[in-house]
C-alpha cells in the first residue's frame, strides 16, 4: 500500500520523507512528470533502485500481431503498445568509488516533494557511503508547460566533513533493461529492445541519438545539453554510442564545496519527417531552453500554473485529504493532457505503461468534462485527435458491415487493439460518449470554429453508426441490440438503457447541428431526409423499464437474471473477472461498474427523481466496483437522490484510488478517470452541477465531515466561482460578460463583482441502503483534524496519511 506513515497530508503538494524501496513503483508513478507529449515518471534519479523505468511520448508506440486460436472475421490483426523510449533522467554519482545507491551505505536524510504550484519535483538526500563519505543531494525535476519539448533537471552535490572525488554521469539511455509484468510474451519481445538506432552525435557537453520502431516505422530524436557550475579541479567528457550517450564530470570537492550540474533534454518524433529534420528540431528545442536558462523555465512554470489554478482550483475546507487529492488529481489531468496537442489522453496518462498506453472512453466521459471546464483547449486538442482518426473509424465501420463510423474500445494512434469482441467492438457506446464530450465542449464555450471544423464532423459520423447499427422494430420502436455498455460483466445485450439514451443524444444533436450548419452538412452528403430518420429514431429509442419492479433495467431483460450470489463469494475473489468464467458473470445480476446510473447522471432529463432513487437503490444492491471508473459516479448520483453521506464515501473512493492505491496496481501508472472523478464527484456530486443547454444547473449538498467546497469553472469565456457551505451557497462571476445559471431550477443572472448567495434545500430523510455484502464503502470519518488547515496555508508537513 501506499498509504503509509510517511507520505505527508498538505494541501498543495505530496510530500515523501523517508526511502521506502517496497513501495517504489507506485511512488514512481505518483511522483510522476509530463505535460501531455513528455511522461517522465518519478524515478530515482540516478536510475536505480527503480520499479519501472519509464520516459514516454504521447503516440510513440511499436505494433505486434494479434494471434487468435480462432480467428474470425473482422478481429483486429495488430495490437499497440506504449515503449520506453530514450532516458533523458538518469544522472549517475559516485563518491570516491562507491556509486551513490540508496540500498548501499546509510541513508541519513530522504525527502522528495511534488509541487503543484510550481511544477517541481523536488528531492534532498544525505547520504554515508559504505566509506564513511557524507554527501547532500539536492535535485529539482521539471516537464516545461511552455516549451513542450523540454524536460529538465537541476542537480547538486555538497560534501559533508571530508574532501572527496566526484563523478556525475549524465546520460541518455535507450532500449533500457525493463522488469517483465506481461505475461503475453508478444508485447514482452515488443518491450524488450524496441528503438533501431539509426544515427549519434556528440558535442561539448551534448549528444544526440535518434532511433525509430522498426514495425511501427516512428522516428523519434533525444537530445542533452549540459551547464555545469563547479570548483576549478572540474574535468568533463562526452561519450557517444549508438544506445548510450555519457557527459561526465569530475571533481574534487572540499567540505561545504558544492557541484551544481543543469541538464536540458529535449525529445521529438515523427512518422513522416526525415531523420536530419527530427534531429534538427530536438537541437533546436534544446537552444530555445538553454537560452531560457533553469530559472527561466522555473518561472514560465510557476506561471503557467498560477494561471490553470486561478481558473481551476478546488478548495475543499474540513477533510485535509480530499484536499490534497483533488489538487493533486487536477494536476496530473492537466499534465496529461495540457501539450498533447494531436494526441489522445491515455488511460494512464503517461504515468506508466497500465494497459499498453491505450485510450479508451475514460477521455471523453470523465477527464474531458472536467477540463471542458478548467482547460477548454486541451478537451478541443483531445477531440480534434478523435476527428483526426475519423478515417481509420470509418474504415473498421465498413468492416463491420456498417455505416459512419466505429471508433476503437482500445487504441493509440486509431486503429482498434482489442481482440476480445464482447467487452471491446460491441462496446459501440464509445462513439455516444464521443459525440456527448463534443456537445458539452461546444455548449460551455460557444466555440463555433470547432462546432464547424471538428464537432459536425464527429456527430455526424457517429450518427451515421447509430442509424446503420439499430433498427426499427414492429412496433415502431428504435432498438440496439446485441452491444455492451459500460458494465463489462454484462456483455452483447438488448438495449442496454445507457447507450441507448446516449445513441438517442448522438442523434438529436447531429441532427440540430446539420441543420444549423446546412451547407457544411450537405458537403458532408447529409441531406433532409437523412437528418430526419436521426431524429425518427430518437423520437423511437427503446427505453425498458420494468414495471414490476418499478425500476430501469440495465439492458432488456437484465432484472430477470439471477442474482449473483454475493453472501457465498469471499473477499479475496474479488475483482471477480479474475476468479469466476465471465459466461457466469455475463448471466447473473452483478455490476462492474456504474452503467444505469451512469445515464441517469449523464442524460438525467431522461428519469423523474422517482427513478433515479428507486434505480439508485436497486443497483446499489449489485454493484461490486471492480472498476476504479465507478465510486465517482456512485457519488454523484447518491448526492443527487439525498444519500450525501455516502456520496462522501464514495468521493473518498474515488479521490484516494492512487495515493492509497486502493486497486494495488498504481505502480502501472495512475487511474486517470480516478483522479478526474474526484472532480466530478465534488463538482457534481456535492456542488449538483448538471448541464442544462447552454447554461449550468446546481444543487449543492455536503456531508458533514465537509465544511466549505469552492470551485472554480470557465463557461462561455466566464470564470465562475461558486461557494458552498452547510447552509448556503455563494455564486460569484470573477470575469466576462453576465451569465446565466439555475440554483435548484430558478434562473440567476451573475454580473461581475454582484455575488449572489441563496440557502440551501433541506434533504428529507432517506432510508439507509445496502451494498454487496464486504463490498460497502469504507466510511468516511470527518477529517477536520487531519491537517492542511485553512486554504493559503504555507506548504508544510501538517499530518501522515493513515494506512488503508
Amino acid at each position: 500500500m501506499i498509504s503509509h506513515s510517511f507520505y505527508a497530508v498538505e494541501p498543495w503538494s505530496l510530500r515523501e520523507t523517508e526511502f521506502d524501496p517496497d513501495v517504489l513503483g507506485q511512488s514512481e508513478s505518483v511522483f510522476a512528470l509530463g505535460n501531455g507529449h513528455i511522461g517522465w515518471r518519478g524515478n530515482l534519479d540516478e536510475g536505480e533502485p527503480h520499479g519501472l523505468p519509464g520516459s514516454y511520448l504521447n503516440g510513440v508506440y511499436e505494433s505486434h500481431p494479434l494471434p487468435y486460436a480462432e480467428a474470425g472475421y473482422g478481429d483486429p490483426e495488430a495490437g499497440q503498445t506504449v515503449i520506453n523510449v530514450t532516458n533523458g533522467k538518469v544522472i549517475r554519482l559516485l563518491v570516491d568509488d562507491a556509486p551513490f545507491d540508496l540500498r548501499y551505505g546509510r541513508v541519513l536524510e530522504h525527502e522528495r516533494v511534488l509541487d503543484f504550484r510550481a511544477g517541481l519535483l523536488e528531492r534532498r538526500v544525505a547520504w554515508e557511503s559504505p566509506g564513511g563519505k557524507k554527501v547532500k543531494v539536492r535535485s529539482k525535476r521539471l516537464v516545461s508547460l511552455t516549451q513542450r519539448a523540454i524536460a529538465a533537471i537541476s542537480y547538486e552535490i555538497e560534501a559533508v566533513e571530508h574532501e572527496m572525488w566526484v563523478v556525475v554521469q549524465s546520460e541518455l539511455v535507450a532500449n533500457e533493461t525493463l522488469p517483465h509484468f506481461t505475461g503475453d510474451p508478444r508485447t514482452a519481445a515488443v518491450l524488450e529492445a524496441p528503438l533501431v538506432p539509426e544515427e549519434h552525435s556528440s558535442r561539448p557537453a551534448g549528444a544526440v541519438l535518434v532511433h525509430r520502431t522498426a514495425v511501427s516505422g516512428l522516428r523519434l530524436a533525444a537530445a542533452m545539453g549540459h551547464e555545469v557550475q563547479a570548483p576549478p579541479s572540474l574535468n568533463e567528457t562526452v561519450e557517444c554510442f549508438e544506445d548510450l550517450a555519457r557527459y561526465t564530470v569530475t571533481a574534487v570537492l572540499k567540505p561545504g564545496e558544492r557541484l551544481r550540474l543543469v541538464k536540458y533534454v529535449a525529445y521529438g518524433w515523427s512518422q513522416a519527417r526525415s531523420e536530419p529534420a527530427v534531429r534538427a528540431q530536438v537541437e533546436g528545442a534544446l537552444a530555445a531552453a538553454a537560452r531560457t536558462g533553469w530559472d527561466g523555465l522555473v518561472e514560465e512554470q510557476r506561471s503557467y500554473l498560477d494561471d490553470f489554478w486561478a481558473r481551476a482550483d478546488v478548495e475543499v475546507e474540513g477533510d485535509a485529504e480530499i484536499q490534497q487529492a483533488v489538487r493533486f488529481g487536477l494536476f496530473h489531468l492537466l499534465q496529461a493532457g495540457a501539450r498533447a496537442q494531436g494526441r489522445s489522453i491515455p488511460a494512464k496518462g503517461l504515468t506508466g505503461t497500465g494497459y499498453d498506453g491505450h485510450t479508451f472512453w475514460d477521455t471523453e466521459t470523465f477527464v474531458l468534462p472536467v477540463l471542458t471546464y478548467t482547460v477548454p483547449g486541451a478537451a478541443a486538442d483531445a477531440l480534434r485527435w478523435r476527428r483526426d482518426t475519423l478515417p481509420m473509424a470509418k474504415e473498421r465501420a465498413s468492416q463491420l458491415g456498417l455505416k459512419g463510423a466505429a471508433f476503437p474500445w482500445r487504441t493509440i494512434a486509431g486503429a482498434e487493439c482489442s481482440g476480445y469482441w464482447p467487452a471491446s467492438t460491441a462496446a459501440f457506446h464509445v462513439n455516444a460518449d464521443i459525440a456527448d464530450a463534443v456537445t458539452r465542449y461546444i455548449a460551455a464555450t460557444g466555440d463555433e470554429e470547432f462546432e464547424k471544423t471538428i464537432g459536425l464532423d464527429l456527430l455526424i459520423e457517429t450518427a451515421r453508426l447509430w442509424r446503420s447499427l439499430g433498427h426499427h422494430d414492429a412496433q415502431g420502436r428504435f432498438r440496439i441490440d446485441g452491444v455492451t455498455g459500460p458494465d463489462e460483466y454484462s456483455a452483447i445485450a438488448d438495449n442496454n438503457v445507457y447507450t441507448n439514451l446516449m445513441a438517442q443524444h448522438n442523434l438529436l444533436s447531429a441532427a440540430e447541428l446539420a441543420e444549423r450548419h446546412s451547407d457544411l452538412a450537405q458537403e458532408a452528403g447529409v441531406d433532409a431526409e437523412e437528418a430526419a430518420s436521426w431524429r425518427d429514431a430518437a423520437a423511437a429509442t427503446f427505453i425498458p423499464y420494468d414495471d414490476l419492479l418499478g425500476v430501469h433495467p440495465q439492458a432488456e431483460g437484465f432484472t430477470s437474471h439471477e442474482i449473483w450470489d454475493f453472501a457465498d463469494t469471499a473477499p479475496d475473489q474479488y475483482p471477480l473477472l479474475l476468479h469466476f468464467p465471465y459466461f457466469d458473470l455475463y448471466r447473473k445480476q452483478v455490476i462492474k461498474q456504474a452503467d444505469l446510473v451512469l445515464a441517469m447522471y449523464l442524460r438525467s432529463e431522461a428519469f423523474t427523481d422517482e427513478q433515479k432513487a428507486r434505480n439508485f437503490a436497486y443497483y446499489e444492491a449489485l454493484t461490486v466496483r471492480d472498476s476504479s471508473l465507478s465510486a465517482c459516479i456512485q457519488a454523484v448520483m447518491a448526492a443527487e437522490v439525498g444519500h450525501v453521506q455516502l456520496a462522501g464515501d464514495y468521493l473518498a473512493e474515488a479521490a484516494l484510488m492512487d495515493l492509497d492505491d486502493l486497486e494495488h496496481n498504481t505502480r502501472d501508472g495512475l487511474h486517470v478517470a480516478s483522479l478526474a472523478g474526484t472532480w466530478i464527484a465534488l463538482v457534481a456530486g456535492l456542488a449538483g452541477m448538471r448541464e442544462r443547454e447552454d447554461t449550468l444547473a446546481f444543487r449543492p449538498r455536503l456531508p458533514s465531515g465537509i465544511t466549505r467546497l469552492a470551485v472554480n469553472l470557465a463557461l462561455h469565456g466566464s470564470r465562475l466561482r461558486v461557494e458552498i457551505t452547510a447552509d448556503t451557497v455563494t455564486y460569484r462571476l470573477l470575469e466576462g460578460p453576465s451569465l446565466k445559471i439555475l440554483h435548484h431550477d430558478s434562473p440567476i443572472t451573475l454580473a461581475e463583482d454582484t455575488p449572489v448567495t441563496r440557502p440551501i434545500a433541506r434533504i428529507p430523510p432517506v432510508a439507509p441502503l445496502h451494498q454487496p455484502q464486504g463490498r460497502e464503502p469504507r466510511r468516511r470519518e470527518s477529517q477536520s483534524m487531519a491537517g492542511g488547515g485553512p486554504v493559503g496555508e504555507a506548504d508544510r508537513p501538517s499530518a501522515r496519511r493513515s494506512p488503508a
